[in-house]
């Protein structure tokens, strides 16, 4: 996880109030409540597998924690790769060198799976899959690299079951599917600077698999399998990305699991998507699990060893899963993407 930048969080009761909460933690400038979108039409959307999921979560626990040059990295990355040439039109591959913010030259593995490569019509998913190698929020063996199963592997797992179901029920020929799971994401220290995070990010936003690649819009995904997980309204994502946010919460809706998106307006956060909305220049906002501690917004779990396998719920993955289907199979019966910027 990214380094927090500001520590705002307001709740509002029903839909959000209208408003934009800057980077630098500005009130809202309008109380009016927000227009609620239209219903989209009624469509069929397949079934995330929260089994198959959790699975997924486990098989990478199994490898251990996926630092940078270990042999759980080069492992891990190959059965990624797999599983996304077994359901994608396409895989692209970058292996690369980033430096960190210590000024170690760090190899570096992007894999991007691509469904229908010829639509126009893109929506850009992502996560990182890199554990973080020290437990620093930890009370003992603070130097020691985490198993990363919520903060990395439920990521990974809801997009692959996301894709496996893709591939299992089809989509439209004009509606096209981008999976970006990138490395080194938490690499990164608060006193080496807020760029010193999301390395595999920065690299593919400045590098994209296909030269001037762009989408409709991206939706990143950060610790999205934990018990009791609730994923208020990101502030970033709500200054880059409002009109996005406010589509994939009303999905979560028609869905059947607002109770795990509440309209609730959260702390900024530094993670993947500020590349992408920055310098890739596509609307991405981040599902990210958030508490209500103003102090303390991230789960006891954060940094610690204790981000295991016991902390990973069916239901949570299942959430987030079948709201990614709703807003997939949702754009394409609507026929038409977001508003630009």
């Amino acid at each position: 996880m990214g380094k927090l930048k500001n520590i705002i969080l307001i709740l509002f009761s029903g839909v959000i109030a209208g408003a934009l909460w800057s980077c630098n933690g500005h009130e809202e400038t309008n109380k009016e409540p927000v227009k609620e979108t239209p219903k989209p039409p009624v469509v069929n959307v397949p079934q995330f597998d929260a089994d198959t999921a959790f699975d997924y979560v486990a098989k990478q626990v199994a490898m251990g924690p996926r630092t940078p040059g270990s042999a759980a990295q080069k492992q891990c990355a190959e059965w990624m790769a797999g599983k996304l040439k077994v359901v994608c039109d396409t895989v692209y591959r970058q292996n690369v060198q980033v430096t960190g913010g210590d000024g170690k030259s760090l190899p570096c593995m992007n894999l991007i799976g691509v469904i229908n490569p010829k639509a126009t019509k893109r929506i850009l998913f992502l996560t990182h899959w890199d554990s973080r190698p020290w437990a620093d929020q930890d009370t003992k063996d603070k130097d020691k690299p985490i198993l990363a199963a919520d903060d990395a592997g439920s990521g990974v797992a809801v997009l692959l079951e996301v894709v496996r179901q893709l591939k299992a029920h089809g989509l439209t020929a004009n509606e096209g599917v981008d999976i970006l799971l990138e490395d080194v994401e938490d690499y990164g220290r608060s006193q080496w600077g807020e760029e010193s995070y999301c390395l595999g990010t920065q690299y593919w936003a400045r590098h994209p698999h296909v030269v001037g690649y762009k989408a409709d819009f991206g939706v990143l995904l950060d610790m999205v399998g934990a018990r009791g997980a609730q994923f208020p309204m990101e502030g970033i994502s709500t200054q880059y990305a409002g009109d996005v946010q406010q589509k994939v919460w009303q999905a979560a809706g028609n869905a059947g699991y607002s109770s795990y998106f509440p309209y609730v307006a959260a702390v900024d956060i530094t993670d993947d998507h500020v590349a992408v909305n920055k310098i890739a220049g596509i609307k991405t906002i981040d599902i990210i699990n958030l508490t209500q501690d103003q102090e303390h917004p991230f789960a006891a779990h954060w940094h610690t060893h204790a981000d295991d396998m016991s902390i990973i719920d069916k239901g949570t993955l299942k959430a987030v899963g079948q709201t990614l289907l709703q807003v997939i199979y949702e754009q394409a019966a609507i026929g038409v993407p977001v508003s630009s910027k």
